[in-house]
C-alpha cells in the first residue's frame, strides 16, 4: 500500500529524481503503477510543465532580451500572455505526442494504449520541462539544451512500457524524435501567431505601453495586481542591472536593538554581499532560551518576493506539533511557523519590498518573534537604499 504521508511534493521529487539519475530501474516501476492518466497529469506533468512558462516570465520581467545591443523587456501584461500561450502550447504537445506513440507503437511491434503512451511521453519529459528553469535567465537560456536528455529517457522507457522488442527500440525512438520534432515546429509556428496577435512586440509598443494597472486573473493561480507585478519587476530590474544599492551592512546592524521583551542582545555580525544584497544578524538570550534576529536585504530577489505578494501567495499546514503558514498581508509576505514540543519557532515578513526581517528561536510564544520583528521598521529601512 502506498505511505499516505508521502507528500504530493516528495512523490514528484522522489519520482523525478528516480526517472533522471535510474531509468532503467524506474520504468519497469512506472509501468506496474495503476495510477491513471488524470493523477499522472495534475500531479506530475502540469507542475513541471509551468516551470518554462514562469521561468520565461519572471527572467523577462527582470532582465529582458538582448541581442547585438538591443534590450527588450515585455510588459507584464505580454509577459503574462505569452506564458499562458507557452503554457497551453506545451500542453497541445503532450497530447500530440501521446497520440503519436500509441499510434507508432504497433508499427514496431510494440503495444500501447492510452495510459502507457501517456507515461511514456509524461515521464519521460522531465529532463525536459525542469531544464526550463534556466529562462529565469534568458542569457542562460542555451542550459535548456540539458533537456535534450529526455530522448535517451524516451529509449529507455520505450521497452518496459510500449513492449517493443529491444532491437527495435532505437529506430522507434529516432522516428519519435523526428516526429516530435515536426510537432514542435507546427505547434510552435501556431504559437508565434498567436502570440504576435495577442502580444505586441518592441516595434508595436506605444510610449505608455510599458505601464499596466488592474487585475488579471490566471487559471489555477487566482487574481494578480498587475500594477504590483510590474512595480515588482522595475525593481528587480533595477537591483540586478546595479542601478539600486544594496543597503551598508554595517547600516543594517545599527537597527537591531540591545535588549526585547526581556531578551538581551549578546552577539551581533554583519556581511555585505556585493551587489547581491547584505544582512546583519543579533543573538538574544533570557533564562536559557534564544533566538536570532536577522535583516536581510534581498536586492533582487525581495524583489521577487514582491511578486510573489502580488500574486496572493498563501500555504498553510498544521499539525499536532504545531504549524507553517504563508500569506500575504498587507502587500507583503510573511511566513510563521511554529513548534509545541520544541517551543521553537520562526516569524519572518518582507519590507519596503526587499528586504526580509527574520526572528528564530526558542521562546514561550510566538509573540516574541512577532515584536522582534516588530522593531525593525519598514521607513527606516527604505531610507537606505534611497
Amino acid at each position: 500500500m502506498p505511505n499516505d504521508t508521502v507528500t504530493a511534493s516528495e512523490s514528484l521529487i522522489a519520482r523525478a529524481k528516480g526517472i533522471l539519475l535510474a531509468p532503467r530501474d524506474e520504468w519497469p516501476k512506472i509501468a506496474a503503477e495503476p495510477k491513471g492518466i488524470g493523477p499522472i497529469f495534475t500531479g506530475y506533468a502540469l507542475p513541471l510543465i509551468a516551470i518554462a512558462p514562469v521561468a520565461g516570465l519572471i527572467g523577462g520581467q527582470i532582465f529582458g532580451y538582448g541581442a547585438f545591443g538591443i534590450n527588450y523587456r515585455p510588459t507584464l501584461v505580454a509577459g503574462i500572455s505569452s506564458a499562458l500561450v507557452a503554457f497551453v502550447v506545451a500542453l497541445i504537445s503532450l497530447g500530440v505526442m501521446t497520440a503519436l506513440v500509441e499510434f507508432l507503437a504497433p508499427k514496431f511491434d510494440g503495444a500501447a494504449t492510452r495510459l502507457t503512451a501517456f507515461k511514456l511521453v509524461a515521464y519521460s519529459m522531465t529532463a525536459s520541462w525542469l531544464a526550463g528553469i534556466f529562462a529565469i535567465v534568458p542569457s542562460l537560456g542555451w542550459l535548456s539544451l540539458a533537456g535534450l536528455y529526455s530522448f535517451y529517457l524516451l529509449y529507455t522507457g520505450v521497452v518496459p512500457l510500449l513492449n517493443v522488442p529491444a532491437a527495435k527500440a532505437l529506430t522507434f525512438t529516432i522516428v519519435t524524435v523526428i516526429c516530435a520534432i515536426v510537432v514542435t515546429l507546427v505547434v510552435g509556428a501556431i504559437a508565434a501567431v498567436v502570440t504576435t496577435a495577442l502580444v505586441p512586440g518592441p516595434a508595436t509598443l506605444g510610449s505608455d505601453a510599458g505601464e499596466v494597472s488592474g487585475n488579471v486573473t490566471v487559471p489555477g493561480v487566482g487574481s494578480i495586481d498587475v500594477a504590483k507585478m510590474q512595480d515588482a519587476a522595475k525593481k528587480a530590474q533595477a537591483a540586478a542591472t546595479g542601478a539600486s544599492k544594496a543597503a551598508s551592512a554595517t547600516a543594517l546592524q545599527a537597527l537591531l536593538p540591545a535588549s526585547i521583551a526581556g531578551f538581551s542582545r549578546t552577539s551581533v555580525q554583519s556581511q555585505a554581499l556585493g551587489q547581491a544584497g547584505s544582512n546583519a544578524e543579533g543573538r538574544y538570550e533570557k533564562d536559557g532560551k534564544s533566538f536570532t534576529l536577522s535583516v536581510t536585504d534581498m536586492s533582487a530577489m525581495g524583489a521577487l518576493a514582491s511578486m510573489g505578494a502580488a500574486m496572493g501567495v498563501s500555504s498553510n499546514k498544521e499539525d499536532a506539533d504545531g504549524y507553517e503558514k504563508t500569506a500575504t498581508v498587507d502587500g507583503r509576505l510573511v511566513t510563521e511557523k511554529w513548534n509545541k514540543t520544541a517551543g521553537r519557532g520562526e516569524y519572518g515578513t518582507t519590507l519596503a519590498d526587499r528586504f526580509l526581517v527574520k526572528a528564530e528561536g526558542e521562546v514561550d510564544d510566538i509573540a516574541t518573534l512577532k515584536d522582534a520583528v516588530a522593531t525593525i521598521d519598514a521607513g527606516s529601512l527604505s531610507a537606505l537604499v534611497k
